[in-house]
């Protein structure tokens, strides 16, 4: 007879992902709360890190700056939505032994796993081309370095990821805290020299008509929802759970869940105070002083030391976003391993997976923004997230079709409430993202031909 686990699913288990960190951190049976919490706590944080990647900071500047605190409501919506979907990439993980690119492939026939995983790997280099023009701004903020030649920099972060994983899996999450860390040290310092009025603050995070009947109010609402929530998030979530050694029994699993959710929402609750953070700067510097049109990351590091009479303030800004782009080149490297040992069983070293993805989205950064010049910047940071946009119901719709099933989740199957707040978060991204979509497909035809 087969076990539980194994329940409802067309393939065997096969090999585990990231096999060199799995079950490697020993969580203690007997210990306090604070303690089991402790050896929990981690992968939340580097799931975190996509929901503060530079490809957030473009739709937060411009709802800030065109709109002041009113979009607030907007990030605080698709926060939640992002700690409800990591919270069932937990359960999957926790209860059925199996990554989401695993579940795939016990699941779907071939050809479906093949599709996929391409329509994934295309996601991670999106999402890749994103961090790796981030990093090229801050790197030219910060040193004068030009972008071409900042882009081709960015690959030497492999030799990073190499020694942090031979060294362990808990040097990588601690590296990604300090980094994020960095980031929200940066912006309450920037918090504090902007004063924004608290009162407002409070006001924008009411929900009201005016995000739905104001159309230009909406573009920029779909843009915040569509950059949050990160497709390779979901696979990379639910491989990492499992990196924890806990007990294979019904109380040893409920109990990794709970403590996994407690570091995923407390991780995601930084994400959260970033991404507002970015909004309400840009609302309290520029939305009132004549520079609505603020959208580009450049132009907010030019005026954000003269319009805050801080000398530094610029500066704490391109620190900020360089810690933002470097941090998520760790989870992207790692999402890579999963989704392609996971669809397909292939293994390759580390490094030349890195050196892979990471070649997948220097190339067309460099080739264009050394054929129309650096105002191709944003526009290449607009195409990363139309990607994301498209593929992510490729990756909702199975996760939730999974947790959804009590013949592979048993006693871990979606209540009522998850399932209605699941597929209705679901719906709501995916909706969004195709009403939004013919204007971000004509901004990405335009990165691609140079047309209007």
């Amino acid at each position: 007879m087969l076990p539980e686990s194994e329940l409802g699913w067309r393939k065997p288990a096969g090999q585990v992902s990231l096999a060199e960190v799995h079950r490697s951190i020993v969580v203690p049976t007997t210990a306090s709360f604070w303690r089991k919490l402790f050896a929990f706590s981690g992968p939340g944080f580097l799931v975190a890190v996509g929901y503060m990647d530079p490809g957030n900071w473009a739709t937060d500047l411009a709802g800030g700056a065109k709109f002041g605190y009113q979009l607030l409501f907007i990030v605080v919506l698709s926060n939640f939505m992002a700690i409800l979907l990591q919270h069932l990439c937990i359960k999957l993980g926790v209860a059925t032994g199996r990554d989401l690119a695993q579940a795939c492939r016990d699941h779907y026939s071939t050809p479906t796993v093949w599709f996929l995983w391409i329509l994934c790997e295309i996601a991670i280099a999106a999402c890749d081309l994103a961090e790796v023009v981030g990093s090229a701004i801050a790197l030219q903020l910060l040193f004068g370095i030009p972008l071409v030649w900042g882009c081709c920099i960015t690959a030497l972060d492999v030799l990073a990821v190499l020694y942090l994983q031979q060294k362990g899996f808990r040097y990588i999450e601690a590296l990604v805290i300090t980094l994020i860390a960095t980031i929200a040290t940066c912006f309450t310092a920037e918090l504090i020299f902007s004063k924004p009025n608290l009162a407002s603050i409070m006001l924008g995070f009411i929900p009201g008509p005016h995000i739905v009947t104001n159309q230009a109010m909406l573009y920029v609402s779909i843009g915040i929802i569509g950059a949050t929530v990160m497709p390779h998030n979901l696979y990379l979530h639910s491989s990492i759970v499992q990196t924890r050694k806990f007990e294979q029994t019904p109380e040893g699993k409920r109990e990794a869940i709970k403590y996994a959710s407690i570091d995923s929402t407390g991780a995601l609750m930084f994400a959260l105070f970033i991404n507002a953070a970015i909004l309400v700067l840009a609302a309290a510097v520029f939305h009132w002083s004549g520079h609505q049109d603020v959208a580009e990351i450049q132009d907010a590091y030019k005026l954000l030391s003269p319009l805050l009479g801080v000398s530094f303030a610029s500066i704490l800004f391109a620190i900020a976003l360089l810690a933002s782009g470097q941090n998520s080149t760790l989870t992207g490297t790692l999402a890579g391993q999963v989704v392609m040992e996971g669809f397909l069983h292939w293994r390759l070293a580390p490094w030349l997976r890195r050196v892979i993805t990471r070649s997948l989205a220097i190339l067309p950064a460099v080739f264009i923004i050394g054929l129309r010049g650096d105002s191709s910047v944003n526009d290449l940071l607009t195409l990363s997230q139309v990607v994301l946009a498209l593929q992510l119901p490729f990756a909702m719709f199975p996760m939730l079709h999974f947790t959804s099933s009590r013949t592979k989740m048993g006693a871990w199957k979606n209540g009522g409430f998850l399932m209605v707040a699941g597929w209705g978060s679901a719906l709501l991204i995916t909706a969004m993202d195709i009403y939004g979509l013919p204007d971000s497909a004509r901004a990405a035809w335009h990165v691609i031909v140079g047309g209007p």
